[in-house]
Formats: C-alpha cells, sequence, structure tokens
C-alpha cells in the first residue's frame, strides 16, 4: 500500500519526514543514480524527482537564490551542491525527546482517544531510540475515570438502557434518570454520555464524573426518532435568548471570565469591564459568584443580586453569632 493510498494526511507526514532526510543522504553519496536513490527509500523515480523538485524552493528565511538548497541533476544522476544547513537527519536532543514521550504518554491515558495503537508504537519507537529517556522516572496519569467510562461504553455498544444517579451541578441536586444511550464521546478532556432522558424527555449530555452511580437495566435502548445528536462543533454549551441574562462589573483579577464563558457584550467602564452573559440557571450563577470575592459585583438582574444580598447576609450572621461556651 501507497503512502497516497494511506490517506493524504498520512502521505503528507510521509513526505515531510522524507524530504528531512533526503538532503543528508544526498550530501553521503554525490552523483547517485535517481533509480538507486528511489530504491533505497522504497518510492518510484517519478515521486523522487518530485521531492527534488521541491527541495530545490526550499532553504533559509530570505529565500533568495543564494538561501535556497541547491543541486545538480545530470541526466539519471544527482548531486546536491549547496544544503542550506541541512545536513543531517533530523535528531531530537534530550529536553525536545522527553517533553515528546510525556506527551505522547498523556495522550494514551486520555479516554476515548482514537488511535491509541499508533501513539503506543509512536511511543516504542521514541522510547526505543531516547536510549535512557524511555526509563525515565515520568508517570503521566490523568483524573478520568478509564474504567467507568470502559463501562459506559460497553454498554452503550451493546444497546442497553441504562439507570443512572447525576449529580446536576446548575441546579445543585442529584435525580436517578433511565436513558436510552446513544454515544460516548470526549469535549475538551472530559467525557460525556449523550442519551435520551426519558425523565427530561429530551436528548442530554452526561458528564460521566457526575454520575454517581449507574445500572445496565434489562431492556434495550430505544431512543425515539426525535433524539437528535448535539452539534458540539462549538462546545457543549449554547447560549441561547431563552437562558437568564446576567450583567456584572469585573475587576482586573477577574478578567478571565471573559475568556472562560460566552459572553454576549464586554465593555470598559474605567478601570471595571462591564460582562453580560447568559448562564443555565440563576442558582449556578449564584453559587458561582459568591465565591468570586469582591473582585466581581452583579449588577442584574435584581432577583440573582437579592439572592447573592440574602446569601450573603446569612452568612455574615452566622459569623457575628457567639460560639458555643467553653466549661
Amino acid at each position: 500500500m501507497t503512502p497516497q493510498q494511506r490517506g493524504p494526511a498520512r502521505a503528507s507526514a510521509d513526505r515531510l519526514g522524507r524530504l528531512l532526510n533526503l538532503v543528508p543522504y544526498l550530501l553521503a553519496r554525490p552523483g547517485i543514480a535517481v533509480a538507486e536513490a528511489a530504491a533505497d527509500f522504497r518510492i518510484t523515480e517519478r515521486q523522487l524527482r518530485e521531492d527534488l523538485e521541491l527541495l530545490w524552493v526550499c532553504g533559509l528565511p530570505g529565500y533568495g537564490p543564494g538561501d535556497l538548497i541547491d543541486m545538480a541533476l545530470d541526466g539519471d544522476r544527482v548531486t546536491i551542491t549547496y544544503d542550506a544547513g541541512i545536513d543531517r537527519p533530523l535528531r531530537l536532543n534530550p529536553d525536545e525527546a522527553l517533553a515528546l514521550v510525556v506527551a505522547l504518554r498523556m495522550l494514551a491515558e486520555t479516554p476515548g482517544i482514537g488511535s491509541r495503537d499508533a501513539i503506543e508504537r509512536a511511543l516504542v519507537k521514541i522510547e526505543s531510540a531516547a536510549g535512557d529517556l524511555g526509563d525515565a522516572p515520568v508517570a503521566v496519569a490523568l483524573p478520568a475515570a478509564t474504567e467507568r467510562l470502559d463501562a459506559v461504553r460497553d454498554i452503550v455498544e451493546r444497546r442497553r438502557a441504562m439507570r443512572i444517579t447525576y449529580y446536576t451541578a446548575a441546579r445543585d441536586e442529584t435525580t436517578d434518570r433511565v436513558v436510552d444511550p446513544m454515544r460516548v464521546l470526549m469535549v475538551g478532556n472530559r467525557a460525556y454520555l449523550e442519551a435520551w432522558c426519558r425523565r427530561a424527555e429530551g436528548t442530554r449530555l452526561f458528564r460521566l464524573d457526575r454520575i454517581d452511580a449507574f445500572t445496565e437495566l434489562d431492556e434495550p435502548a430505544a431512543p425515539p426518532a426525535t433524539a437528535v445528536p448535539h452539534d458540539l462543533r462549538d462546545g457543549v454549551f449554547h447560549p441561547g435568548p431563552g437562558l437568564p441574562l446576567v450583567t456584572l462589573r469585573v475587576g482586573r483579577g477577574s478578567r478571565w471570565i471573559t475568556e472562560y464563558y460566552p459572553c454576549e457584550e464586554v465593555r470598559r467602564d474605567g478601570d471595571e469591564w462591564v460582562v453580560t452573559l447568559r448562564v443555565t440557571d440563576l442558582g449556578w450563577a449564584q453559587r458561582f459568584l459568591l465565591g468570586m470575592g469582591p473582585d466581581v459585583t452583579v449588577a442584574a438582574p435584581a432577583a440573582l443580586v437579592e439572592r447573592i444580598r440574602a446569601q450573603a447576609t446569612t452568612a455574615l450572621d452566622q459569623y457575628a453569632a457567639p460560639g458555643p461556651s467553653t466549661p
């Protein structure tokens, strides 16, 4: 199977690696026959000539005639006359190799990641080439319940219904639900179960780390025809006009809110930013904003302002109350 048959992305990666090694190879073999070089790289003569044409327009920044790779192609033989600094195969220094090993180990630990076999093969090759770095005391572990993910995925693949105990952070409540699983997916670094919720009569996303318990039911999963998968190209949360609108006055230390949460409007007002955003639930907003401290002030809606004021007053009253007397 040729690189092209394995797909354009793989073919491009193969060609890049070949080009990086082609110049030092040709430097060590001046006047080599094109057919012999092509055989060594396991490509056709036509592919090799196309690679040489591409190398002819590569070189150092500036990319003038004196900066580009130059070669003499005499009939069926080729000689590199200027290497533009690419005079040896690409090698990783110890820091680069270690960083690559750590990144690949993290990928291998990520639940739901595709092409795990390819990652493992790459790790074996790099660790073998890196010598002592392969045995470096580096352990990579992600805070993901891999066993839970595998168990839920198994239920989904066998198309079985589930009973779950789920914590909803927006309402700070735990509920029991019967769901018809549709798929397991990764969004960012979190795993989700997408299912038809019989309690809500709609398609819902359940974060796996918030499923406190689950049981496979002795009945097939049967999501109705109206169970449409979520469009997650822009993330999990899609603020719409039906959600509560909150306006905040944000100090310098809390401007990260505008980067972490979708905002409808951000404008300057002196040293503060006035931020308008939508939230799934005022209860969630109340708990979130109470933890922000004096750097964030709620301007609207009035109902949220009153709820935060009342809870803050109750908390202060608890501090003011005298403690139990000691004997």
